[in-house]
């Protein structure tokens, strides 16, 4: 069974209801270790080597975050700076994580059909989440498309409920039987590896 990380980050956990919700059924699934960036890092002074060494213990990575003006909140990317550093992730004959998982969860306020080229905010997930793609692929990990849970203020509880157990089902299939490439090809977000879900509420 492969072990999954979790870094999470929300700078505003307090308020959360869609993470707090995805994260608390995974707090009894030995594979998963959830890692609370904001919680170990309050003053952002992270400690890289032991964040290298807490990735080098897990198979899968999961960088799951509300998204914050279009992109991850700073830890996030304070995180990637220091700890994915060169000579260690990536650069000449040094690629510590090579052949790892790695994917972002990703919560946002706006609905899935704003993120389009014909929507409000122009552009699909896939592209403003190409940095971290590109992240994934010069530290040679394989890139899966993102978990999604879009419209999160207009979410009714059972809509929600579904999104938890989805991902709670994707995080326990991921540690036993990674997709093939046959099963991504042409996804744009993983929970279209079971069940569909039903609609999010339009903005």
């Amino acid at each position: 069974m492969k072990k999954i990380l979790i870094l999470f980050a929300h700078p505003r956990y307090e308020i959360s209801r869609a993470n707090r919700a995805l994260l608390e059924p995974l707090h009894d699934l030995e594979q998963v270790t959830i890692h609370d960036l904001y919680e170990q890092y309050p003053s952002f002074n992270i400690n890289s080597a032991r964040e290298q060494q807490l990735l080098l213990a897990h198979q899968i990575i999961v960088w799951q975050f509300p998204f914050y003006m279009y992109s991850a909140p700073s830890m996030i990317k304070q995180w990637i700076d220091l700890v994915l550093e060169h000579g260690w992730a990536h650069g000449a004959g040094t690629r510590a994580l090579e052949n790892r998982t790695i994917f972002a969860t990703v919560t946002t306020g706006g609905s899935r059909e704003s993120y389009a080229p014909d929507g409000f905010n122009r552009h699909t997930m896939g592209e403003f989440l190409v940095p971290f793609q590109q992240t994934a692929l010069l530290c040679g990990m394989h890139y899966l498309p993102p978990f999604l849970v879009q419209g999160t203020y207009r979410l009714t509880d059972p809509q929600l409920a579904r999104f938890v157990d989805q991902y709670r089902d994707l995080l326990i299939r991921l540690s036993q039987a990674p997709p093939t490439p046959g099963e991504l090809s042409g996804m744009e977000r993983l929970y279209d590896l079971s069940a569909p879900l039903p609609p999010t509420p339009h903005d």
